[in-house]
């Protein structure tokens, strides 16, 4: 298992954010990232989590809803990793996988195109 303070993991996050594709991250209207130890139960089998509604279920989204959040959970994440490389890659993936979820993309599809 990779350690990584805090800080350290929010900045690979972040340089993975800058070298996603403009195309994928230009539609993320109110959407916020943010960076968790772990989900609400605890566990380490979940490494991301939209929270929020597709584009492709939103009726009117008007001014004033609360943003959508994409989630990395840092402890998870860690704990699969044994090299920097591997949690870059691993934070990469992640990171698409939950922005697809933001477009409607799901489970099913992300595997037919290999991103699961």
């Amino acid at each position: 298992m990779l350690i990584l303070d805090e800080e350290a993991f929010e900045t690979l996050v972040t340089d993975e954010l800058d070298q996603l594709p403009d195309d994928m991250v230009d539609g993320l209207d109110n959407v916020v990232f943010v960076v968790e130890d772990r989900p609400e139960d605890g566990s380490l089998d979940v490494l991301g989590l939209y929270d929020g509604v597709a584009l492709t279920e939103r009726g009117q989204y008007g001014f004033g809803e609360m943003p959508d959040r994409i989630i990395l959970y840092r402890e998870p994440l860690l704990s699969i990793c044994d090299t920097v490389d591997e949690l870059r890659d691993e934070i990469h993936v992640t990171l698409v996988h939950e922005i697809a979820h933001f477009y409607g993309i799901d489970d099913d599809r992300l595997h037919e195109l290999g991103w699961d």
